[in-house]
């Protein structure tokens, strides 16, 4: 693969932090985060070696599904502080060489939106059709996405006199995304972020975004993509589209990629918890094997956990017991039918074996990392709040103090993690102190990560080696050959990696998470690998002639 002109495809190896600005830091002592509290702990994100910030929204919002439904596309919730407290942030953030990311959720709005609010008043209104309304409910209307919560998608309105649609709870009501003059808004919204000095967007449920299957529903994209690339030469959008490959690979677009730039690879995400649960690496090396190649300016994005539940709906039935058995054997650990409400150091049950080693595998996979806050630490969710996607929305743990050093009010956002992964065990403070903490193992990766470009742009390959509880890959580009390997079983293997090509005598391999482990020059070819139980390693292949820094 030739890499040219690759300085506006920043996002090929960008280091992804998700925060909700209510639950990171509170400045001015009233219980709840806001962005002069961000603006003070950038230093953090910049220390850890984030380079792409992304905000959950902190639009105005009544707050009945953290944020996501909006009443305003152009301010600032002002419990979180100002339009000018958010260029504060962005500039602190450029500054430090962070990009800023920023949720676009034009699925829907908040019921209490003035779009919505006028659109109820009458049919003639201007506003009506910004929205789905129906005199019936079809026949085919699909089931809802929270069929504990709701029992469909379509709610009657008493003003209005008539059913609208909601793809999501009934406050949010779907925009007519079909309608030029709802996109025409869309693009303003954009526009005027872009024009702030934002980065790109997280686009929020883009399956839900446009209707059908295929065709020209996709032309909202493509408008959307080409807006967003003429009023910015380097900006992104990252889409959450929780779907099997062959369907995902349509929302990037035609063979350019001319929709969406990003995708979560929510596939191999649920793949690897049946790996963790099997002890077995078969699910997610099968997964890997059949990732779709995709296009020069296109990337995945890999994570372990996100804002809401971890959702298992790719998996069988079977399967899906499977992981609800080792990981959510409580009710009240899942949500939906179809999802966890915990984090993964206490699915882990803590064992830093097993989450050092989910880490390792994510920041070592083709794409670019996405961490969601706190995981740079360890933290875990409020098992008191069952049921919850509010489980894993806690504040940060900045100091091992009672408030976590969160804020100095006596009531909170959100409750404290209490027990072992509370901040009296889990904090910033104590963790960058200490340099066999998670926080600096993070650190690591992340550094090796954006030292090995060939990660986010080399291509793939699974390396053959005798134990199935073994993953083995190689990503390799014209940067550098990057290998690693992991072993999901409890107990220690050994194997040989044969490297292709490798057939001159001067070929060695660097281990890279080992400072104290030096180059191994290849023997015919491989070189012998021994893993320890839950064991992970990472090299970098040094070429005749190169002078690569290891």
């Amino acid at each position: 693969m030739r890499l040219t002109d690759t300085s506006d495809l920043w996002w090929k190896t960008a280091v992804f932090y998700n925060l909700d600005v209510k639950t990171y830091l509170d400045a001015d002592g009233d219980g709840v985060g806001d962005l002069r509290g961000l603006a003070q702990r950038l230093d953090h994100l910049a220390e850890l070696g984030v380079t792409c910030l992304w905000l959950a929204p902190f639009y105005p919002s009544p707050q009945r599904d953290n944020g996501y439904d909006i009443e305003d596309y152009y301010g600032v919730d002002p419990r979180y502080g100002s339009l000018g407290d958010m260029v504060e942030v962005l500039r602190t953030a450029h500054d430090r060489g962070m990009r800023v990311i920023v949720d676009l959720v034009v699925n829907h709005t908040s019921d209490r939106h003035p779009w919505f609010q006028e659109a109820r008043t009458s049919p003639d209104s201007r506003y009506r059709h910004f929205y789905q309304w129906r005199d019936e409910v079809p026949d085919d209307a699909p089931a809802s996405m929270f069929p504990d919560v709701e029992d469909g998608v379509w709610f009657f309105d008493e003003t209005a006199g008539q059913y609208y649609k909601h793809s999501f709870y009934r406050h949010q009501p779907d925009l007519a995304t079909a309608h030029p003059e709802v996109r025409e808004e869309i693009a303003k919204a954009i526009g005027f972020w872009l024009e702030l000095g934002i980065d790109g967007f997280r686009v929020d449920a883009v399956p839900f975004l446009i209707d059908g299957d295929d065709g020209p529903e996709h032309e909202f994209l493509r408008e959307l993509r080409g807006y967003v690339s003429r009023r910015s030469g380097h900006a992104m959008m990252l889409g959450e589209v929780n779907l099997p490959y062959d369907e995902q690979m349509r929302f990037f677009g035609d063979a350019d990629g001319d929709e969406l730039t990003m995708q979560f690879d929510f596939v191999a995400n649920q793949r690897l918890y049946l790996a963790l649960a099997r002890q077995d690496a078969a699910p997610l090396r099968d997964a890997l094997a059949s990732r779709p190649e995709i296009a020069r300016g296109n990337q995945w994005g890999n994570f372990v956990r996100n804002h809401d539940e971890l959702t298992l709906d790719q998996l069988t039935d079977a399967e899906r017991e499977e992981v609800f058995a080792a990981f959510a054997p409580e009710k009240g650990q899942r949500i939906h039918g179809r999802g966890i409400t915990r984090r993964l150091p206490s699915m882990l049950e803590g064992d830093p074996r097993r989450i050092r080693l989910v880490y390792s595998l994510m920041f070592s996979l083709p794409g670019a990392p996405v961490l969601y806050y706190g995981e740079e630490i360890g933290m875990g969710e409020n098992p008191a709040i069952e049921g919850s996607r509010a489980a894993v929305r806690t504040p940060m743990q900045w100091t091992g103090d009672a408030d976590a050093g969160f804020s100095t009010a006596d009531d909170l956002i959100a409750d404290i993690v209490p027990g072992g992964f509370g901040p009296g065990h889990v904090n910033v403070a104590q963790q960058r102190h200490d340099p066999d903490s998670m926080l600096r193992f993070v650190q690591n990766l992340v550094r090796h990560y954006r030292a090995s470009p060939e990660i986010g742009w080399g291509e793939f390959g699974i390396l053959d080696q005798p134990h199935t509880c073994v993953l083995a890959h190689a990503v390799t580009s014209e940067l550098g050959m990057f290998i690693a390997a992991h072993n999901f079983a409890p107990d220690g293997r050994t194997f040989r990696l044969e490297i292709e090509g490798a057939d001159a005598a001067d070929w060695r391999v660097v281990n890279l998470l080992d400072d104290a482990a030096g180059a191994e020059t290849l023997v015919d070819g491989g070189f012998e690998v021994s893993l320890d139980g839950y064991g992970h390693r990472w090299w970098r292949v040094i070429r005749p002639g190169e002078r690569r820094i290891a």
